[in-house]
């Protein structure tokens, strides 16, 4: 009878349960990384949407076994956004095909285009008919074009039972939203890496990726930021592709500080009227008056990133000799007045990027990589949201940054490694001496007491209330409503101009951090990103990207050598198990009913 009781309230719980889970939906992540839980950034994003969003995934066909993660982790986390916003579609498509077809439809819009065009000029169609041409043609044209620049097929490596093998996949996907497109990049870039690694990484960055897609879709851009002109700074050609990635997010104009001296009150306010201020490398003294515009703009609230240089190379024209000198551009005491100097040294590091020089001469020359202390590269074990997951920092002739005490909050953002050494300036260059040096440090050790002067910071946000330069001092000109104290704002100090500059092949600007001469990818322009980004206040994106996700994969190696055992173990056993099981069962059955 307690049997019977017992069964009859587990059919009633489960009748229960049933129809409460009818109309009360919960989702529970019991995951240890919480990979299915979007952060709060995507959340704010999606809801900002007014209209369908649609998605296309070019991640459907036969590929390598680790882009089926990389498939399934995309499936899964489109499924958490639409459950998030049910506007939010998205269709798993096949790249290979899909391009073809693309392809296929706009070389048919152009033939009907041409043969349109001669129609209508021997008047055997009508003024419509050929209009309507024409719209077909520029709508397959523009988004041929669109997806032939921005989705590109990428060539993976594929190890599979000790082979090695090549495959071409597309793993991009578009979203639209109203008249608006944005591609949106799967697979992270990281040249050297193992297809495995690409993946891992590639993972940790899929939130962020669909976010910031999303992000540039349903929200308009609204921040503005001032390019700083007129004091030597940077030319555009060598902020190309940072300000071409800024120009997605933000307003970007110029800014020339030249109208100063006629009207500072006027260049003053046209300045406020800008969230972010990006001085790149200048090269030029500023002015007092210069000077005073720029605290104002400061008090006032007005983020600020500085991307200074307190060396400058040059070379002897009579020796021949190439030697670093300091370099002053009259900003140093109002830096010291924030809260942070910049110091006229060098910095050696013996965790550094390689420089190539040639060997021989013409056809019989060489090209080597060296080590070179003067290129540090900074990877911050920080875990500040602008330089958390972040690829190392390639820097240039760095100085050290000292901070100094006041009210003003420091956070060192990266730093050199503690096997440092500072030198002061100036500075001679020499190839000859420098680099049979270098090898000899990196193959016997340095000099502990040479190297010794351990972490010394090379970039360093300041956050807070900043004091006036020009408090309690003669100012250049008047201004009825000058302030001595800021309301609360930030700026991030970065001591090398260089880290900002993009080469060039060809007279084509390279991605930004990308060195061509060692075929690398250094971790510049995320950095910068991150750091605007934050000074403008979009922390949610960058704190997507501290999300961890653990992912395991197997070992290539291990699995082809053990792969017949493990077949064995997960389809053999369970068959012997069962076997077993029905022996068993098969004679206490007999057993039982023998004498019945």
């Amino acid at each position: 009878m307690s049997h019977i009781k017992t069964l009859f309230f587990v059919v009633i719980g489960l009748i229960l349960l049933n129809v409460i889970s009818a109309y009360v939906y919960e989702r529970f992540d019991l995951t240890q990384d919480k990979r299915y839980t979007i952060s709060e950034a995507s959340i704010n994003t999606l809801a900002a949407a007014k209209a369908p969003i649609y998605v296309d995934v070019f991640l459907e066909g036969d590929f390598p076994p680790e882009f089926k993660r990389l498939q399934e982790e995309t499936r899964q986390l489109l499924d958490e956004f639409n459950d998030e916003y049910e506007e939010l579609q998205y269709e798993f498509i096949n790249g290979n095909q899909y391009m073809q077809e693309a392809e296929a439809t706009f070389n048919a819009a152009a033939q009907r285009y041409n043969e349109g065009k001669k129609l209508f000029q021997s008047q055997q169609i009508t003024e419509k008919e050929w209009q309507n041409i024409v719209e077909i043609y520029n709508r397959e044209g523009r988004n041929f074009s669109f997806l032939n620049e921005g989705v590109k097929g990428a060539q993976v490596q594929v190890r599979e039972n000790g082979k090695v093998s090549t495959a071409v996949i597309y793993p991009w996907a578009v979203a639209y939203y109203n008249d608006r497109s944005v591609v949106i990049p799967l697979l992270k870039n990281q040249l050297g890496a193992t297809t495995q690694e690409r993946v891992n990484s590639s993972l940790q960055n899929l939130e962020y990726a669909f976010t910031d897609g999303f992000n540039k879709l349903v929200n308009p851009k609204s921040k503005r930021v001032a390019i700083l002109k007129g004091n030597g700074e940077l030319e555009d050609r060598y902020l190309a592709d940072f300000l071409k990635t800024l120009r997605d997010y933000y307003n970007l104009a110029p800014f020339t500080l030249d109208s100063v001296a006629a009207n500072p009150k006027r260049t003053l306010e046209q300045l406020n009227t800008f969230d972010l201020v990006i001085a790149a490398k200048p090269t030029e003294a500023f002015t007092d008056a210069e000077k005073y515009v720029l605290d104002q703009y400061i008090m006032n609230g007005g983020a600020s990133l500085w991307l200074m240089d307190a060396t400058q190379q040059q070379r002897d024209s009579v020796s021949g000799r190439t030697y670093i000198f300091p370099k002053d551009i009259n900003l140093g005491d109002q830096f010291f007045k924030y809260g942070v100097r910049i110091n006229p040294n060098l910095i050696k590091d013996l965790y550094s990027a390689p420089i190539v020089l040639a060997t021989g001469s013409e056809n019989e020359s060489q090209y080597n990589q060296y080590p070179w202390f003067l290129s540090p590269l900074s990877s911050s074990a920080n875990n500040h949201p602008i330089v958390t997951n972040l690829e190392g920092v390639k820097f240039e002739n760095v100085s050290g940054i000292d901070t100094l005490p006041n009210q003003v909050k420091k956070t060192v953002l990266l730093s050199s490694s503690p096997i440092t050494k500072l030198v002061g300036l100036p500075y001679e260059v020499d190839f000859e001496k420098e680099i049979p040096k270098n090898l000899k440090i990196v193959n016997e050790g340095p000099n502990p007491e040479e190297y010794a002067a351990g972490e010394v910071p090379m970039a360093v946000l300041l956050e807070g209330k900043f004091p006036s330069f020009f408090a309690n001092r003669v100012t250049p000109f008047q201004l009825s409503e000058a302030k001595k104290e800021s309301i609360p704002t930030k700026m991030v100090v970065i001591s090398d101009g260089d880290v900002i500059a993009n080469q060039f092949d060809k007279n084509r600007p390279l991605e930004l951090g990308f060195d061509k001469s060692v075929n690398v990818l250094y971790g510049n322009k995320e950095f910068l990103l991150n750091t605007v980004n934050y000074l403008l206040d979009d922390t949610g994106l960058i704190n997507i990207r501290t999300k961890e996700i653990a992912v395991p994969f197997l070992d290539p190696e291990k699995s082809s050598e053990k792969r017949t055992q493990w077949q064995l173990l997960s389809i053999g056993l369970p068959l012997v198990i069962l076997a077993l099981f029905g022996i068993i069962f098969s004679y206490f059955r007999r057993k039982k009913y023998r004498g019945v």
